[in-house]
């Protein structure tokens, strides 16, 4: 059996596939949580989380790629990565900062929410999907590992009208940007600024998924007991 990658946009998925991995996009937690599950029931020894993040941790620049130890909830529920992957990753991905990442159901937009996202968990970044995706391997007894590059770091807030711009499958939906751009003009320099930083965490996601050799994550010989997590989630 092969991992599966399981991303939350398009543009990710279109990357992801350099991996040469099965790859699957849903966005959001609840999207995201059927698509693992439809993964692991279809034979996917495991999963990877994989695609931007909002940034947490305020040394996290634009571009900036983690490599989860642990996935945490709001509520303090922590699941650990897969030991065998991380440490492999991390060998193929030195540049990676180690840390967690906290999985949320709706997008940490502004600056609050983040600081308050950092001071509740301690997370280096948030996402969307990552804790759909630790779930459902937890329910299968399978590994998983979340790779992520910072978009928008921890002292930016998201314009609303980006927000406005994804539709359910993860696809932009320029209507809707400029939609919301023409009904408050202000918004186009924040765009801008979040295009720019975007550009940065789609090339080291395009390089990251180039460095993973496809048998990374394969069954057999790489040992990925379920029981092996990682302690170490600093």
């Amino acid at each position: 059996m092969a991992a599966a990658i399981l991303t939350g946009m398009a543009l990710e998925a279109r990357l992801a596939r350099r991996s040469g991995l099965p790859v699957a996009c849903a966005a959001g937690d609840a999207a995201a949580r059927v698509a693992a599950h439809r993964l692991l029931e279809g034979g996917a020894c495991g999963i990877v989380s994989f695609g931007i993040a909002g940034g947490l941790a305020p040394d996290l620049r634009p571009g900036s790629l983690v490599l989860a130890g642990a996935v945490v909830d709001e509520d303090g529920t922590v699941h650990e990565a897969c030991r065998p992957w991380h440490d492999r990753l991390r060998h193929a991905l030195p540049q990676a900062h180690p840390g967690v990442v906290v999985g949320v159901r709706m997008p940490a937009a502004t600056f609050g929410d983040k600081a308050r996202l950092r001071a509740l968990t301690g997370a280096a970044a948030v996402d969307l999907e990552s804790l759909a995706v630790a779930r459902a391997c937890q329910a299968w007894g399978r590994p998983f590992a979340v790779l992520r590059a910072v978009a928008d770091p921890a002292w930016r807030a998201l314009p609303s009208a980006a927000l406005a711009g994804l539709d359910g499958a993860g696809r932009v939906a320029p209507g809707a940007v400029l939609a919301r751009l023409a009904a408050d003009p202000r918004q186009l320099a924040a765009l801008g600024r979040l295009a720019w930083d975007l550009g940065r965490a789609l090339a080291a996601l395009r390089k990251a998924a180039s460095a993973i050799p496809a048998e990374l994550l394969g069954g057999g010989p790489l040992g990925l007991d379920p029981a092996q997590r990682v302690r170490d989630v600093a």
